[in-house]
């Protein structure tokens, strides 16, 4: 049976990278209005982007937990997400240029954009799940109860993302500062994830 301590440690985990979700979608907007603008073209594109991502997430992420129930394979995946957001203030304004001067700035490109963004750090964010729910998960009586809290936390962590980035960070700082906060935020959990990997 997990500890009371390690179980409320890794859904802090959880609501802290939930967060990170929402908050980092909603400031994917400030990096394709300036080439794309914020129709609702642009919306639905980065919309599909990240349920497409977290459902490749979820379907990888219980995949390998069933493989390893260790978090310290969660860890790393979450670095890679981190690593990847971290990146995007040197790179995305020059592969964005790139691509409307060589293919234009139709919905293809726009969706492709949204993917450059998005893609690979909200995949690696949702493998997170299903590595939790099998770690937490003491018996099958248990299973409905595990998972409900574990998707209700992430949930609320990304209620919380959504209006701290939109309400409180994009009016006070600029969109690399924010860039840069998630990323380290994206690290410190994968660094509480490896710490915790033990069962």
């Amino acid at each position: 049976m997990i500890g009371l301590g390690r179980l409320v440690a890794i859904q802090l985990i959880v609501f802290t990278l939930g967060a990170v979700v929402m908050g980092f979608e909603m400031l994917a907007t400030r990096y394709l209005y300036p080439y794309f603008g914020g129709s609702i073209e642009t919306w639905g594109a980065l919309i599909a982007t990240v349920l497409a991502a977290l459902m490749l997430g979820y379907f990888a992420g219980g995949y390998l937990a069933d493989r390893t129930q260790n978090l310290g394979v969660a860890a790393l995946l979450v670095l890679v997400a981190a690593l990847w957001i971290a990146m995007l203030p040197w790179t995305a304004d020059a592969i964005f240029l790139r691509l409307m001067t060589e293919v234009g700035d139709g919905a293809a490109v726009t969706i492709l954009a949204s993917a450059i963004l998005l893609a690979v750090p909200l995949t690696m964010l949702g493998t997170l799940l299903p590595f939790v729910i099998r770690v937490t998960l003491a018996d099958t009586a248990h299973a409905g109860r595990v998972a409900g809290l574990s998707y209700a936390v992430s949930t609320f962590g990304s209620i919380f993302g959504t209006l701290f980035v939109t309400f409180a960070l994009i009016p006070s700082f600029g969109v690399r500062a924010i860039t840069l906060m998630l990323a380290a935020t994206c690290a410190a959990g994968a660094l509480g994830l490896f710490l915790l990997r033990r069962r």
